[in-house]
């Protein structure tokens, strides 16, 4: 998998090496880092681009992300949609979870599904969660998912 900053510059290490390092310079000048992974994706006709970000949040300091995109040829149901755009999430923040271990953070996984039962995606919202939440990792939907529906949603 390729990842890049927003500013387009690819990462030279590995995803987990560069989240470190990311994190060891932050904390090194003082900041405490909060980190939100999430996917959106959008469809355009028979292409599913999915766009991944890993958000570093410096409370009261703004924050950066590092970002991953990809395409699937096909269609897919609303539902498993969503669920692939958690999939993605999960499997991110399950790989850089030893680093997160490391430095003792607290990862949350943001899913791009409204809250409200009058939205399509709702109907991924129970099975996102008990995904999330069984991975041991702290939820946010909409409208508190920014890494998702704002961050992710920004690159496609």
């Amino acid at each position: 998998m390729s990842w890049r900053t927003l500013s387009g510059i690819y990462l030279k290490d590995s995803l987990k090496d560069a989240v470190e390092q990311a994190i060891v310079d932050e904390v090194s000048i003082g900041n405490k880092v909060r980190i939100c992974i999430g996917t959106d994706s959008q469809v355009k006709g028979s292409i599913i681009e999915f766009a991944t970000v890993i958000v570093f949040i410096r409370p009261k300091n703004g924050g950066f992300m590092f970002l991953h995109k990809e395409q699937v040829t096909g269609k897919m149901a609303i539902r498993d949609r969503m669920m692939a755009e958690v999939t993605r999430s999960i499997e991110t923040t399950y790989q850089l979870q030893e680093v997160f271990d490391k430095y003792d953070i607290r990862p949350e996984v943001h899913a791009d599904i409204n809250t409200s039962p009058s939205f399509k995606s709702h109907q991924a919202l129970q099975d996102a969660m008990g995904y999330i939440l069984g991975m041991g990792y702290a939820f946010r939907a909409k409208p508190h998912a920014f890494a998702s529906t704002s961050c992710a949603n920004k690159v496609l």
